[in-house]
């Protein structure tokens, strides 16, 4: 979650079109690319960097190219209509198809493909792997 926002709650919005920006590698030579749209939760982001890490065993370097910025908000179960806007229950990154994800240096191919397809596994979108070259 941020550090600090101007505003606690915010209205969900449209997510349409194609990525502007955060579309290629910036850093990394190799990464994964999102290739549907929608919200990831700073929680499932959290996972795959652990499933990155955990298989690299600290080889290499990783980069998070999204952050959950927006609230996501949720009344309690069993609750009438009415009484205002729930409480934020998550926080959440909005990408859309083409934006970079993870980016990873410093390892061979084979091991940054089977580093992203554990990671691709936690996320609730599909993806696909890119390298420097392909691009």
């Amino acid at each position: 979650m941020p550090s600090r926002t101007k505003y606690r709650k915010q209205q969900r919005g449209r997510n349409r079109g194609n990525a502007k920006g955060g579309d290629s590698l910036a850093f990394g030579d190799y990464g994964i690319q999102c290739l549907g749209r929608g919200m990831i939760s700073a929680q499932q982001i959290e996972a795959a960097r652990v499933a990155i890490n955990r298989y690299l065993a600290r080889r290499g370097k990783v980069w998070i190219r999204v952050f959950p910025h927006k609230p996501i908000t949720k009344k309690p179960a069993e609750t009438r209509q009415g009484k205002g806007k729930g409480g934020v229950e998550f926080w959440a990154a909005v990408v859309k198809p083409g934006t970079v994800l993870f980016e990873l240096s410093g390892v061979s191919v084979t091991a940054a493909r089977e580093a992203m397809r554990l990671a691709d596994g936690k996320l609730p979108l599909r993806c696909r792997f890119i390298t420097r070259d392909s691009l």
